[in-house]
């Protein structure tokens, strides 16, 4: 019988539906046709081979040896490379001299220090009881190149040493992007492409979410520079690998840690092959609207293949926020990070002390990419069915039992797939700041034996309240202070569970809970790794789809709501299905569309300076939904003049929950429930000092009434955050100020991206509804 070749062998195996090693088989077979360890070749024709392997094993062995005894022998002449440049507790230093954020040039253009990090360590796991998988193994570099998990060197990456000096100089007949002129530093951070890792890991991926313990919360207003890049790549959060997108080789994104009246400034290079555009969760971009990153809204999308920075002061704010594309739903495939902003006020309005500071994002995840989800869940004859997640993840990670998972592709070896940790100090306080940087699903969140003080939801500091449960819908953020003073020497579970219940149907390959294991340590290191054996918490709280009650937080600064609206508008937001049993998402009789091609902002610019009356003629009142000059079937826009008060009452018609999010503002939730509203409502609700957020969610068949100080202007989408919904058409907006917005002067940068071409713009956008007509029903 005649041996079979390696590319017979090779062929066979990748006919094999249960393979999935398909890494292996290349690197190891491909231009070998006759490798004589493979099974059925000839014991005689391996012989010769074995006699060459110990000779080259002898000399190889000879040759380390030489090398592990050479620094014995040789003195050492000089520093280690690796400390140049940081103090002995690993702080990084500037790199280029004592450059002070105040310093300038003659020319009035900032001196600019450069800050660039370090690589990042390799990250070692313990030993799992649930997945037999041992985390203390460290994968050597074929390893991580098998998995495509090596840094990918670019010929085209760089990172710049220092700002230009002409970098803010004004080219006659443009608008350029505004900048700080405040005295202010550079903080680049670094390509891992060409620099290494983004940030100095300890062996815990967890930590790089632990904000500066020697913040200066009074420092000078600084501008904070970063260059990112946004590649496609295939990663492994939990194990499965998947295409994603992500910032700079990392999952989730960079974190970003200002003050407040600071002036951010990314240098986004889209290297992936669909467009994208970044959305600044949470923040007022007051002046600067059109850095919202909110496509057919305020900009068009970034096309691939081009650049784009975005570029705002970020002034009267601060807690804890967020960004993420908004480009279809991106957000899925790994576009998203925390972005925190420290009040010069912080530890005053923050009433716990607290001792460290960490941010935590808890996540749902999908095996598949957003746009072969978004192509069957908008498909005829799916009635608004949700894709159901795979896995929950705590800072972009987790772990899954690649044995239950035959059909995928997986392995939970690779050095950035765990069990989550956070080690906290013990006999300490902890501000730990949640956020749901989800798709779809909402979280409850529990610390085993711990109750915890919540203090801030998103970005109001509030009294302290005590909870032993915490439930986030998608984009809504809490802080919780929390207290090491339990037993020391045991660890406890964290419990990030994803509320199933609210899935429209079943996922079999679905883990809804994710545990991470929160440790007592003492200094750097932990003093246990033992598994924990913590209670959960015996009270039973029924899993209901809606907001937590937060009746009892109460912001620390007092603002009353206004004492009546200036107008009120009732929405109704329900699903439909239409022509071709296609189901969509409706705000009254409006289905939003983008065209990317032509935002809204700068539509109504033009209108606004060009005396256009669809734009300008407001009737009696002055707000009022425009349906002259935006197409009220997918553009349902309310326009006001003025500083205008606002009531929204949403009615939601749907077996869903909604999380409703407004751009550029924080409204007043002043109340909601179940069914109908009350007749009386205005009249019966508590003004004193309501809850103020950016997110809040109406629950099925039920309703919520939010007032809005409409005096930040701009155009802003109002849309649920269900990313899924608003794909579906589920997005309307607030043209507010009208009158200031006709003044707005839109950076040349700006207006540039309408300049691609639409197919190139349309490039990882949602189907259009013609896809799907003519499939049957």
């Amino acid at each position: 019988m005649v041996a079979p070749t390696a590319r017979e062998q090779k062929a066979a195996l990748l006919d094999d539906p249960l393979y999935t090693g398909y890494d292996d088989i290349e690197d190891d077979y491909d231009g070998v046709e006759n490798f004589t360890n493979l099974p059925g070749a000839s014991a005689k024709r391996r012989r010769p081979w074995t006699m060459i392997m110990l000779g080259i094993g002898l000399i190889v062995c000879l040759l380390t040896l030489t090398i592990l005894l050479n620094p014995l022998l040789t003195p050492r002449d000089g520093p280690n490379p690796h400390e140049v440049g940081h103090s002995h507790d690993g702080e990084m230093e500037m790199g280029n001299g004592d450059v002070h954020a105040d310093e300038h040039h003659h020319d009035d253009a900032p001196e600019v220090p450069t800050v660039v990090a370090e690589p990042e360590e390799d990250h070692h796991h313990d030993e799992d009881p649930e997945t037999g998988h041992d985390e203390d193994q460290v994968n050597n570099d074929e390893n991580n190149h098998e998995h495509g998990l090596e840094d990918v060197h670019d010929e085209d990456d760089h990172v710049e040493d220092e700002h230009p000096e002409d970098a803010s100089t004004e080219q006659e007949g443009q608008n350029p992007t505004p900048t700080s002129t405040e005295p202010a530093m550079s903080i680049q951070t670094a390509d891992p492409a060409s620099q290494g890792s983004l940030f100095p890991l300890s062996s815990n991926l967890q930590d790089r979410y632990i904000l500066d313990p020697e913040w200066d919360y009074s420092a000078e207003p600084a501008r904070r520079e970063y260059n990112w890049t946004i590649r496609d790549e295939e990663y492994n959060p939990d194990g499965v690998f998947r295409p994603m997108m992500l910032i700079n080789h990392q999952f989730p994104g960079p974190l970003i840690e200002i003050n407040e009246g600071d002036t951010i400034v990314v240098n986004l290079e889209n290297l992936a092959v669909n467009a994208t555009s970044i959305h600044w969760h949470g923040l007022y971009q007051n002046g600067t609207n059109f850095m919202d990153g909110t496509v057919g809204v305020t900009q068009c999308p970034v096309a691939p293949g081009t650049s784009f920075t975005y570029e705002f002061k970020v002034p009267n704010q601060s807690g804890t926020y967020w960004y993420h594309s908004h480009q279809s739903v991106q957000t899925a495939d790994g576009l998203f990070g925390p972005l925190i902003i420290h009040g010069r006020d912080e530890k005053t309005l923050q009433e716990i002390p607290y001792d460290t500071d960490r941010v935590i994002m808890v996540s749902d995840h999908y095996h598949d990419s957003s746009s072969e989800l978004l192509m069957a869940y908008l498909a005829s004859d799916r009635e608004n069915i949700e894709p159901v997640p795979d896995s929950a993840l705590i800072n972009g990670q987790g772990i899954r039992d690649c044995s239950t998972l035959a059909h995928r592709r997986c392995d939970n070896s690779t050095t950035n797939v765990a069990r989550p940790e956070i080690n906290l100090e013990a006999g300490m306080s902890h501000r730990l700041r949640f956020i749901n940087t989800g798709t779809f699903a909402e979280f409850q969140v529990a610390i085993d034996e711990h109750d915890f003080s919540v203090t801030e939801v998103d970005g109001t500091d509030v009294h302290p309240a005590t909870y032993n449960r915490l439930t986030l819908n998608p984009a809504q953020r809490y802080s919780v202070i929390v207290n090491t003073t339990n037993d020391a020497e045991r660890s406890y579970w964290l419990r990030a569970k994803m509320l199933s219940g609210c899935f429209g149907e079943d996922n079999p390959n679905s883990e809804a809970e994710l545990h991470a294991v929160v440790r007592y340590v003492s200094g750097p290191e932990s003093n246990s790794k033992q598994v924990p054996d913590s209670r959960e918490w015996s009270d039973q709280v029924p899993l209901e789809c809606h907001d937590m009650n937060t009746t009892d937080l109460v912001p620390v600064v007092v603002v009353q709501a206004p004492e009546r609206a200036d107008a009120s508008f009732y929405i109704r937001a329900n699903f439909e299905i239409g022509h071709w049993a296609l189901s969509r998402g409706f705000f009254n009789t409006s289905s939003w569309r983008a065209d990317l091609k032509s935002p809204t902002l700068l539509r109504t610019i033009d209108g606004l300076t060009s005396s256009n009356e669809s734009f300008t003629t407001t009737g009696e009142e002055p707000t009022f939904v425009n349906s002259d000059a935006f197409d009220i079937n997918t553009e349902f826009v309310i326009q006001s003049n003025g500083i205008q008060v606002i009531d929204l009452l949403v009615e939601n018609f749907d077996d869903g929950n909604h999380p409703l999010h407004l751009h550029g503002y924080k409204f007043f939730v002043l109340a909601a429930g179940h069914g109908y509203p009350p007749a009386n409502l205005t009249e019966t609700v508590d003004l004193t000092n309501p809850l103020r957020r950016d997110t809040a969610s109406v629950e099925a068949f039920g309703w919520v009434l939010l007032r809005v100080v409409a005096d930040n202007p701009g155009l802003w989408a109002f849309h649920c955050h269900v990313a899924w919904h608003t794909e579906a058409g589920l997005m309307m907006q607030l043209l507010t100020r009208a009158d200031e917005v006709a003044g707005t002067v839109v950076p040349d940068a700006n207006v540039a991206l309408c300049d691609a071409p639409r197919e190139e713009l349309e490039k990882g956008s949602s189907p259009k509804d013609e896809v799907f007509f003519g499939t049957p029903a």
